[in-house]
């Protein structure tokens, strides 16, 4: 009895040594970009190589003192969980007529609500720049939730419907039978059901719009509307050449909070990734 617990223990420390060096291994790029935004400009451009690097905030002052980075964070997390919110008022219900009802022409358009997502952004960005302009939308996060939401709502809806496929509809049934409405039976069960697929879909929309720079930095103008993306671009060029420990800095802080809604839902998005994958 005691050997076999013995035997058990090791592995476990053998599993948990294995865990470890994976995730230390998946996290070193992101601890190597912290190293370099904790250390002076002078260390950085210096052509010796410095073996023990001396932390310093230099950049951390830079970017928070000489450079409105609180502005471009709020505008960032407004214009993204807005976009987001944005795309699953739309993408539940067209999700659940595409996999519900049945009328001529679905597939076709579920094809094509998802090809949309296939086409090159700089086609429409000049027709985009001037509707907005005209709609007196430039500058503004609401022309940026905008934005971020129709490029990714066909991949919202997308994805919602195949979670939808996955539930009996049996269950529908039952509650027709007993006098419910398409909408009651949309909001108390479909949607409890498919909630790791929508947190799944969110999660996903949010990655994309967080990497969206061509529409970003063509609807906003000015620092008032700038997020975190085109805030990297501003240390990439002027007089004071590149400053890098300025954009690693800037690119951790655009990590962390993606990371941290990724650990704090991993049970829900891990188990929205495995289902309705089969569903077409």
């Amino acid at each position: 009895m005691g050997a076999r617990r013995g035997a058990r223990g090791e592995s476990r420390l053998i599993r948990y040594l294995i865990l470890g060096s994976w995730a230390l291994f998946c996290l070193a790029p992101v601890l190597w970009f912290l190293s370099i935004g904790l250390r002076p400009r002078v260390e950085i451009i210096s052509p010796q190589p410095i073996y023990v690097p001396h932390l310093s905030l230099e950049a951390w002052h830079m970017i928070w003192e000489d450079w409105p980075m609180a502005r471009y964070l709020r505008n960032s997390v407004l214009a993204i969980f807005g976009s987001v919110l944005i795309d699953l008022v739309l993408a539940i219900p067209a999700a659940y007529s595409l996999s519900r009802y049945r009328y001529r022409g679905r597939d076709d358009i579920g094809f094509y609500i998802l090809s949309t997502r296939m086409m090159a952004p700089a086609i429409v960005a000049v027709p985009i720049f001037f509707l907005f302009r005209s709609a007196g939308l430039l500058d503004t996060i609401w022309a940026l939730m905008i934005v971020y939401a129709a490029i990714n709502l066909s991949l919202v809806t997308w994805i919602i419907r195949s979670y939808m496929l996955d539930i009996p509809k049996e269950l529908e049934d039952a509650a027709r039978t007993d006098g419910a409405s398409d909408m009651r039976i949309l909001v108390e069960i479909i949607i409890p059901a498919i909630i790791p697929g929508i947190i799944t879909a969110s999660v996903i929309a949010m990655i994309f719009a967080i990497n969206e720079f061509l529409f970003t930095l063509l609807i906003a103008s000015t620092p008032n509307a700038y997020t975190l993306s085109v805030a990297l671009a501003n240390f990439t060029g002027g007089s004071d050449g590149l400053i890098y420990n300025a954009i690693a800095l800037v690119a951790f802080l655009a990590f962390v909070p993606v990371f941290l809604v990724v650990v704090a839902i991993q049970r829900h998005l891990s188990r929205g990734l495995t289902m309705g994958a089969v569903k077409g």
